[in-house]
């Protein structure tokens, strides 16, 4: 049996739901951002359980089909730009069409139909909050980054990081190492 979980991003959410999963005698058979299988058919009593235990961590069951897809496109997305080190071969739609089974037009106007933006908007905001943890790293310079995130060239990161956060990234680099030795002279 398949169930999504709402705002499951993290390892440390992954974590938590396998815990609870433990608690309430379920075995499961993978966890994953979003979705997790278990072996058996979970009842009523232990399906609200897992609900309210899984709200104390600011996560949700999810049970309508319009809310699960839109939730397997932003773990798509965030698995993408956060957790693969592998750039992808093609295109974002194509990507994601492929990894869902879903036309990429139909995906594209229930995510914007529903989260009110656009795709492209969301993967943006996601690359550069994966520049800004690099940035932070300081373990790849500006053209590592670009390229890790797909970018055509270091130009247009530098462009779409000031139109997001209204820094380059120059500056936010700057801003973070002050930050740090701030924080080393306390």
């Amino acid at each position: 049996m398949k169930l999504y979980i709402k705002y499951m991003v993290s390892l440390r959410c992954k974590l938590f739901v396998k815990n609870e999963l433990e608690k309430l005698s379920l075995h499961y058979i993978s966890v994953e951002l979003g979705m997790i299988e278990i072996k058996e058919d979970i009842s009523e009593s232990q399906k609200q359980e897992f609900k309210s235990n899984l709200a104390i961590s600011g996560l949700e069951l999810i049970d309508d089909n319009r809310s699960i897809l839109i939730d397997k496109i932003k773990n798509v997305i965030i698995e993408m730009i956060h957790y693969s080190d592998e750039v992808p071969k093609v295109n974002y739609s194509d990507y994601i069409s492929q990894k869902l089974n879903y036309d990429y037009t139909y995906l594209s106007n229930l995510f914007s139909e529903v989260k009110g933006i656009t795709i492209q908007h969301f993967i943006i905001k996601h690359k550069i909050e994966r520049a800004k943890e690099l940035i932070l790293y300081n373990e790849l310079n500006l053209t590592e980054i670009a390229y890790k995130l797909n970018y055509s060239s270091v130009a247009h990161l530098s462009n779409q990081f000031k139109k997001v956060t209204g820094h380059t990234p120059t500056f936010y680099k700057k801003i973070g190492q002050k930050r740090k030795l701030n924080l080393e002279n306390l």
